[in-house]
């Protein structure tokens, strides 16, 4: 299979939008969206970069027109002018004809947060989503998701499962996902909600699968279908079962604790690479501060 010429980007949640910096008193530290935030970095992998047409899906949010116009203000204030709110709740919306166009059009989309399955129940088999599918494989095209976003983009899809509890087993809930990119599981808001145990419990249960954890405004890069590169500001966390020795998981019953044994732990931050197909982590190379 060849790999996609599309890109996709997928954000672990609370992106860091500099939405709110006028208002701060604080700037710098609300600078760090412009100097190298995730949305800015949207703009420049885009085909056509400032004057790339953007559609904003906000599906997955309980509040969609308030999302939408946060990441449209965000958009705007990066110089990006072409940015719209395309609002799509049922399945209808997903096969009507006028969507079906809008999205010819887009250079990128952005999936917003709120319930991945609420994402793949309404797309999944739809119109929309096959243009998607075809986008992104044929066309210089970016499919970016944040939170729910992310968490629909691969093949399999964690739904639902405490964070506590995950590794117990059938606490951990996986259903297909929208199929941007196989043999990965995504999980998000992921430091901040120690979900260690549900990557750890989906990679045990089919370790062709690397489990990736996004922190909060942090993102993954992955072009060519295979190269990850780490952006935004926090970590990401990858879980590799390739070389896991055992588990019982198929032997203990339901809500009993789960064994694993080695299961190796990545860690990314800014500017690191991870190859999917060699399993290779690469550290940025950042120049050495000579203090004063």
């Amino acid at each position: 299979m060849s790999a996609p010429k599309g890109k996709l980007i997928i954000i672990g949640g609370s992106v860091d939008k500099g939405s709110h910096f006028v208002a701060q008193a604080d700037v710098p530290l609300n600078l760090k969206f412009f100097e190298r935030g995730i949305l800015k970095r949207i703009s420049t992998e885009s085909a056509k970069q400032n004057l790339s047409r953007i559609e904003v899906i906000t599906t997955a949010s309980s509040i969609p027109q308030e999302v939408g116009t946060e990441y449209v203000n965000a958009f705007q204030s990066l110089n990006m002018q072409d940015v719209a709110i395309l609002d799509i709740r049922t399945r209808e919306d997903a096969n009507a004809p006028e969507n079906i166009e809008r999205l010819k059009k887009a250079d990128v989309v952005i999936f917003t947060g709120g319930d991945q399955l609420k994402l793949t129940s309404i797309y999944g088999g739809t119109a929309f989503h096959h243009m998607l599918l075809d986008r992104y494989e044929n066309e210089n095209f970016i499919i970016a998701g944040t939170s729910a976003g992310a968490a629909a983009s691969s093949n399999n899809m964690i739904y639902q499962g405490s964070s506590s509890e995950a590794l117990l087993k059938g606490e951990v809930k996986i259903t297909g996902g929208l199929g941007f990119i196989n043999n990965v599981i995504i999980d998000t808001h992921f430091v901040q909600r120690g979900r260690i145990g549900r990557l750890m419990y989906a990679c045990a249960s089919n370790p062709i699968n690397l489990g990736i954890g996004l922190g909060e405004d942090t993102g993954l890069l992955i072009k060519d279908g295979n190269d990850m590169e780490a952006i935004g500001s926090g970590l990401v966390i990858l879980v590799d079962g390739t070389h896991m020795r055992r588990t019982n998981i198929f032997e203990v019953e339901m809500g009993e604790p789960v064994s694993i044994e080695n299961l190796t732990i990545h860690v990314m931050s800014f500017g690191d690479h991870f190859d999917l197909k060699t399993k290779r982590l690469t550290f940025h190379t950042r120049p050495v501060k000579i203090s004063e």
